[in-house]
């Protein structure tokens, strides 16, 4: 067996990054059907270690320490960018939508439970391939499935939570695009197949967009560590009790909490596209450490 330290696995999973990145922009189905890059990347290089291993049987495992820490950073980021204010603007359409969504993640529940009990597995499977990760994609399905895979015993939780996530991805791009272009067809949208006005630069125009800057990114970093300490505090406090919930979503809880907070008492306004960027490196970090 080989085991990578720490510093090698952070060079690993730097390098899947950018392969996966290169598959991408080289190959159209990937792009065609939006398969994320760490997935794209993280694939391939998980068939060649089992190829290798099957060739040599040598093992080579990574060092995990950063993974944990990296997820809940993504699940901060998505409670931070989570805006109260935004919701309210959107008015009636807003809340017929949330209803809609709704019934449809109850939907997904139902049917992959009904279809994980008709084949005789456990219906915590059909949660996994239902709403947790045809709704919240791979960064929930992998944070839920280690969750179902070391509290209730649920083999490969992880693994299985990863190839529905997938599935879901692919079957929602041969299906989505076609009935988007339908829609597109049929429905008078406002704007499409207009010109749209160029967009100044933010070096030319500063005040149309906020730059990211070094000190933006501490505050935006120590937001998400407030988050992160403050999540994990919660999680202790409500152990064995009947509100005993997953670390990852006391740490968006507590990131919902600071963002809205924050914006009430007009202390701070958080950047959401530096959260976005810190959230979307976090992710696709942790994928590839795991």
């Amino acid at each position: 067996m080989v085991q990578l330290d720490f510093y090698s696995t952070l060079v690993a999973a730097s390098l899947v990054l950018l392969l996966g990145r290169w598959l991408v922009a080289r190959i159209g189905f990937l792009r065609t059907y939006n398969i994320p890059e760490p997935v794209a990347g993280g694939l391939l290089v998980a068939l060649l270690l089992l190829a290798f291993r099957g060739l040599t049987d040598i093992e080579v495992r990574f060092d995990p320490s950063l993974q944990t820490p990296l997820m809940l950073a993504f699940f901060a980021t998505i409670g931070l960018n989570a805006d109260f204010a935004s919701l309210k603007k959107g008015g009636r359409i807003v809340a017929i939508f949330l209803l809609v969504v709704t019934a449809l993640l109850v939907l997904q529940n139902a049917m992959g439970i009904a279809l994980a009990t008709a084949l005789g597995l456990d219906p915590l499977m059909g949660l996994l391939a239902g709403s947790v990760t045809l709704s919240g994609g791979h960064g929930t399905g992998a944070a839920w499935g280690a969750v179902f895979s070391e509290q209730y015993g649920v083999a490969s939780a992880s693994e299985l939570a990863i190839a529905s996530a997938t599935f879901g991805l692919v079957l929602g791009g041969l299906i989505g695009g076609p009935v988007a272009r339908l829609l597109i067809k049929r429905v008078e949208v406002p704007g499409v197949g207009q010109p749209q006005p160029r967009l100044p630069k933010g070096f030319e125009q500063p005040n149309q967009e906020r730059l990211i800057t070094a000190f933006s990114f501490i505050e935006t970093l120590a937001l998400v560590a407030i988050s992160l300490k403050a999540g994990t505090l919660l999680n202790s406090a409500i152990q064995g009790t009947a509100f005993e919930l997953p670390t990852f979503v006391c740490v968006l809880f507590v990131g919902v909490v600071l963002r809205n907070g924050l914006s009430i008492l007009g202390w701070h306004q958080v950047f959401e596209r530096e959260v976005s960027v810190l959230g979307n490196v976090s992710c696709r970090c942790s994928w590839r450490l795991r």
